[in-house]
């Protein structure tokens, strides 16, 4: 079973969206509370890159 870790920027309330992590086979595994069938599998260097991306105010493509 997949233990998912809450995003520590994310609201408390009831309906709150929010990014959640966990750690899967050799991978980093990343979903919105809201949707949470779709997952995306990350490396580590994935996960830094796409966070660096956001930092900067990128926007990620589809």
């Amino acid at each position: 079973m997949i233990q998912w870790q809450k995003s520590t920027y994310s609201g408390g309330a009831a309906g709150n969206e929010c990014v959640e992590l966990a750690h899967g086979e050799g991978e980093l595994l990343l979903r919105e509370s809201d949707s949470p069938a779709r997952i995306l599998p990350l490396t580590p260097t994935g996960l830094a890159a796409l966070l660096q991306c956001f930092q900067a105010g990128g926007r990620v493509r589809r």
